[in-house]
């Protein structure tokens, strides 16, 4: 049972109202409390996109966990409570209307209160809770006219004027700018074989043979007759030099682009409409 002293923490707090089974209904609004026993039956729960509707939530059977009301009820039976502007009172119309949607009492309140006029209502400054929904006594009788000069009567509750107010939902789209994913520049080293060919030379010994002419027979004469002689060449070639050197090749970087797409949403809204009966018209 929810009393005064969960009050402070639930509207400081600012939370959420919960179902039973842990689904978020919407976000806590407005507690009422009663105007006789001071104890808060009603809830407000922001609902709708952005939070824009506040549908009432009774208090019977709830619990508080944290900064969070849990409630015995599902998501779509609040979200299809009936609407009732929360403007700081309930009245004795609006509030049977709820106990009809939850099935709380047999689906009717009972008033106890034999005052007239308008039901009271309170703020209550320390707490923040609003309260007022003291049940008014029924003072509308059979006439067609009342003490306001109301053409008819109310069956409904008490009796407000001669038109009722038709209204309906209207679908705001916005958005909304949420990270969807993270990027980022890495940088590591691979190796790779690289392959080139390069031109090498070696020296090879190659015999020369000259006959003894007599251009060069004074030279092949000098010397003793016969001997003993070693002559020795000295060979060379080219062997690769492989050396390798760090330079920059490109400059890398990240940047962003906005790209713009088309989403089509489709929601369900609500439109009151207005039948007749005992008159031939089919305007709406």
């Amino acid at each position: 049972m929810i009393t005064n002293e969960h009050l402070d923490r639930l509207l400081a707090g600012r939370g959420n109202v919960l179902s039973t089974e842990g689904e978020k209904i919407g976000g806590v609004g407005q507690v009422y409390a009663d105007d006789d026993t001071g104890q808060p039956n009603w809830v407000t729960v922001k609902t709708g996109l952005f939070g824009t509707r506040e549908s009432f939530v009774p208090l019977e059977g709830a619990r508080v966990e944290g900064d969070d009301i849990v409630v015995p009820y599902t998501k779509d039976q609040v979200k299809d409570a009936p609407g009732v502007d929360p403007d700081g009172h309930l009245d004795p119309a609006e509030e049977d209307r709820l106990y009809q949607h939850y099935s709380l009492g047999g689906g009717q309140r009972t008033y106890t209160d034999t005052t007239t006029g308008t039901a009271g209502n309170r703020n209550d400054a320390d707490t923040g809770v609003t309260g007022g929904y003291r049940g008014d006594a029924d003072t509308s009788t059979d006439r067609d006219y009342d003490a306001r000069g109301t053409v008819g009567r109310d069956t409904s509750g008490p009796t407000t004027d001669d038109a009722m107010t038709r209204s309906e939902e209207r679908l705001s789209v916005g958005t909304e700018r949420q990270a969807t994913g993270r990027v980022r520049l890495r940088k590591y080293v691979t190796t790779e074989n690289v392959t080139q060919t390069v031109p090498v030379q070696r020296e090879e010994v190659r015999i020369e043979r000259e006959p003894i002419t007599d251009a060069n027979r004074d030279a092949a004469l000098r010397g003793p007759d016969i001997s003993e002689e070693e002559h020795e060449v000295t060979l060379h070639e080219e062997r690769p030099v492989v050396d390798k050197e760090t330079v920059p090749v490109e400059r890398v970087r990240l940047d962003k682009d906005t790209v713009t797409d088309e989403e089509t949403v489709t929601e369900e809204v609500r439109k009151e409409r207005i039948d007749t009966d005992g008159i031939d018209d089919t305007r709406r």
